[in-house]
């Protein structure tokens, strides 16, 4: 598969085989550090994150998935099958070798369908924050899965209001409605303007793909070593029914448990994420 790399004065996208342009960024020189974003935000997420990692010894790449912030806004393959072929054809057309592909929330889902489909010949550990594995929906197989009711609710939102309804989810993403909470208005702002910059279309039909998309199988498929990061007062993701599965799902898994912390912990607690995250490099370097 081929992808072609268009390169400007500041930036980089990557053309995947069905015509879709992703963007990316990278920073730093060293081994290799992917970052896949969480619903509906985009690279910029990961600034904290990517700068911490470049200063010390690491080169950090961050996507933007297709129908989010500078990518293209896709009619079809927003789903996480596309995601994940997406970021294997930034991986292919960088030609990363010994990576380490680094999740949050949506962008954990990415990450684990990327290894169930494209395997770990590239890849050299993984890092899932706050992320969407096993299943986030009720099934019979799932019961502890939030009800189809819930994300039905987040269409509608997206559908009628969406704007005001970013402002009011960012809210419950940095668990700003938690009694002595500390999180500035920028934080706030900035996921509004993240959001915004993502289709319609797009954050409408990715909700399906991080609710609906089973990935038990694909975290059986983990044969490299992974790090799971999660808070325990994750109103997004709820950890009992995320983190606390993959964790015995994945070989080996080390996991790692923030005390009252929210789903945004790449912000919140963004200087004690780097810090797991760097010891982790370490360790597994």
């Amino acid at each position: 598969m081929t992808h072609t790399i268009t390169k400007g004065m500041t930036e980089s996208k990557v053309v995947t085989k069905d015509g879709v342009e992703i963007y990316f960024k990278e920073w730093g020189e060293g081994p290799p550090v992917t970052f896949s974003h969480g619903w509906p935000l985009n690279a910029d997420a990961w600034d904290g994150q990517m700068m911490f990692l470049a200063e010390n010894g690491y080169r950090a790449i961050a996507h933007d998935r297709r129908g989010h912030g500078r990518s293209t806004q896709a009619s079809t393959g927003n789903d996480m099958d596309h995601y994940a072929d997406d970021l294997a054809a930034v991986i292919e057309a960088l030609d990363l070798r010994g990576a380490t592909l680094v999740g949050h929330s949506t962008g954990g889902g990415e990450v684990a369908r990327y290894i169930g489909r494209h395997g770990t010949s590239r890849v050299a550990a993984a890092v899932l924050i706050a992320a969407v594995p096993p299943i986030m929906i009720r099934t019979p197989a799932n019961p502890e899965g939030l009800p189809k009711e819930v994300f039905d609710g987040l269409r509608r939102s997206v559908l009628q209001d969406r704007s005001q309804f970013y402002q009011d989810l960012a809210i419950m993403f940095y668990g700003a409605n938690r009694p002595g909470a500390k999180v500035s208005k920028g934080i706030l702002d900035q996921f509004w303007l993240w959001s915004m910059q993502a289709g319609m279309k797009n954050a409408y039909e990715c909700i399906a793909a991080f609710s609906e998309t089973d990935f038990t199988g694909d975290l059986k498929k983990f044969d490299v070593p992974t790090l799971v990061i999660h808070g325990e007062d994750d109103q997004i993701v709820p950890v009992k029914d995320s983190a606390r599965k993959s964790a015995r799902l994945i070989k080996g898994a080390k996991d790692i448990y923030y005390p009252g912390a929210p789903h945004g912990i790449t912000a919140t607690l963004q200087d004690r994420v780097n810090a797991d995250l760097l010891a982790f490099l370490k360790e597994v370097s």
